[in-house]
């Protein structure tokens, strides 16, 4: 009787079968998950706060103007008189401080701008605004103003509250901050939706915290784009990423250039400011002379002139209207022959120079008027719906049992040196000329690692304690 074969067996077991590799995607995943979400809980605060002041400061453009409608706008007439008359009705109803500006009317239905500064009462970085009527040289109000973009009282309140809280220098550091993170967490959320599968990423038909995932993925994703642009442009001016943006936009020559305001023509370089209020212009007739020499070079309305710093000097005349980028031109005139003497034209800045001018207008609501003022409104709208829904992912991971449960630690170690190492060094570079993502980013690493060992040291000890 044959006998079955007994079933071979190994007296040592065999060795597993490696585990199939996995793909960066899942690698990255886990730690991108992670930065995400704790950058999304530490810095949404400031996000939020950057949001909300940002979405009334874009709306204040159109509030100034029903607010202020009585100095803004003028029944319009047959004929403005000129300039000097207009300037003159300003200076003898204000008789205080100093000439620093005249925008004449740009519109039939627009007043004349007298700008006055040093005058009691109006800090330094502000000038008394004397709007005078064009057609009959009636003075119509007086209002601070602050900035080259004509802000007025509402608007400037609004654009202290979303830089710095009205707190001074210090407090820019939280819009930096905000500015900072904002693009990194629109990043690692854009990663995120398109690593999941498209069945994951529907809203209609679920429910719950699916349902908050599927709206907060949704939306980030159209807004995503215009976060970081607001990042990008809201870095150019900010304490301590805008010097270095500007060291280094001045390494590569592509700072602004600026028109020279010296009367002997100096046509070199641009490299002086008509600036200057030494001279005071209440009552001279040049005023109509040097407006109709910048005419003839070109500049359309709205434009703005500044007068001579001192004897020596001439007027600049420059074009101040941001809703049209191009609209950018500047001229210097000779008060004593009334010719041009040096001109800037905006075609002529350097590439960088251009890209942040737009950057910095587009941000600021003036580059394309209304339409610019809606998208950064949907915008900011946008981040408040993204961070009140994050945090309510948050609140629905816990399930109940514990409040916001975070996402597990150590996805870092899975990730390949030839990544990571790459990877790291990009952060820190990043971080040198970003500080405020640096140091947090680095603060929050040590602290990570700091619980992640103290949490391994523990759990060690326990199971110890257990085998003893």
């Amino acid at each position: 009787m044959s006998t079955a074969p007994a079933p071979t067996t190994d007296a040592s077991p065999q060795s597993a079968a490696p585990a199939p590799a996995r793909s960066v995607r899942s690698v990255l995943r886990p730690l991108i998950l992670r930065l995400h979400f704790y950058a999304g809980v530490l810095v949404a605060p400031f996000l939020l706060v950057a949001a909300t002041t940002g979405l009334l400061y874009a709306a204040s453009f159109q509030a100034e103007k029903i607010l202020y409608a009585h100095e803004l706008t003028v029944p319009a007439g047959d004929h403005k008189l000129p300039l000097s008359e207009q300037v003159a009705a300003a200076r003898k109803a204000h008789p205080e401080g100093t000439v620093s500006a005249v925008r004449p009317s740009p519109e039939a239905d627009a007043t004349t701008r007298v700008l006055l500064s040093g005058v009691p009462g109006v800090g330094p970085d502000h000038s008394l605004a004397v709007f005078v009527d064009p057609y009959t040289a009636k003075v119509r109000g007086s209002l601070e103003q602050y900035g080259s973009t004509g802000a007025l009282p509402l608007r400037t309140w609004l654009d202290g509250l979303h830089g710095n809280l009205h707190l001074g220098e210090s407090g820019r550091l939280y819009s930096e901050l905000a500015a900072s993170w904002l693009w990194v967490i629109a990043g690692g959320g854009l990663a995120l939706w398109f690593g999941r599968r498209r069945a994951q990423r529907k809203v209609r038909g679920t429910s719950g915290r699916r349902r908050t995932l599927g709206l907060h993925g949704t939306v980030g994703v159209w807004a995503a784009v215009g976060f970081v642009f607001l990042s990008a442009t809201g870095l150019t001016w900010s304490t301590y990423a805008g010097a270095n943006i500007d060291t280094l936009r001045t390494a590569l020559h592509q700072a602004t250039p600026s028109i020279s305001a010296a009367a002997g023509g100096d046509h070199g370089g641009h490299n002086g400011s008509g600036t200057g209020a030494g001279k005071d212009a209440a009552t001279p007739r040049e005023l109509d002379t040097i407006l109709a020499a910048a005419r003839a070079e070109g500049l359309g309305d709205p434009v703005e002139i500044v007068p001579p710093a001192d004897a020596s000097s001439a007027y600049v005349v420059k074009q101040i209207q941001r809703s049209w980028p191009e609209k950018q031109d500047a001229v210097a005139v000779d008060p004593a022959s009334g010719k041009v003497v040096d001109e800037l034209r905006f075609a002529d800045y350097p590439l960088l120079a251009k890209l942040t001018r737009w950057g910095i207008d587009a941000h600021t609501g003036t580059l394309f008027g209304l339409v610019n003022q809606i998208a950064l409104m949907a915008l900011a709208l946008s981040l408040i719906l993204l961070i009140v829904w994050g945090y309510r992912m948050w609140w629905l991971r816990g399930r109940a049992s514990a409040f916001g449960r975070p996402i597990p630690r150590g996805a870092w170690q899975h990730v390949p040196p030839q990544i990571l190492v790459p990877a790291l060094a990009t952060v820190a570079v990043l971080g040198y000329f970003v500080p405020l993502l640096g140091i947090p980013l680095a603060v929050f690493i040590a602290v990570d690692v700091l619980l992640g060992e103290i949490a391994h040291r523990k759990g060690r000890s326990t199971r110890d304690g257990q085998v003893a």
